[in-house]
């Protein structure tokens, strides 16, 4: 779960992340399915975003954890990256 904004979803995220800014994370929560398990993520270890996005999704009974790094280090890490709205 990518929860930065939808501008920087499209220059780059992980692939198969589905875009769902914080700000719009307690309208998506019926979309999301109920017993996965949900990874978010977002710019770095000292962005705010991810966890405040595990805190909520946890809080309604989901199973969340946030990426321990964000899209900057998937980046310099070389690992596959998605451009686009898909």
């Amino acid at each position: 779960l990518d929860v930065r904004p939808p501008e920087e979803f499209v220059a780059g995220h992980i692939p198969g992340a589905l875009s769902v800014p914080l700000d719009q994370l307690d309208t998506m929560l019926a979309r999301l399915p109920k017993r996965a398990h949900i990874v978010a993520y977002c710019r770095g270890p000292y962005c705010v975003l991810a966890p405040q996005a595990v805190e909520r999704l946890r809080a309604r009974g989901f199973k969340a954890r946030r990426l321990a790094d964000g899209m900057p280090e998937w980046r310099l890490a070389g690992l596959p990256v998605a451009v686009g709205e898909e």
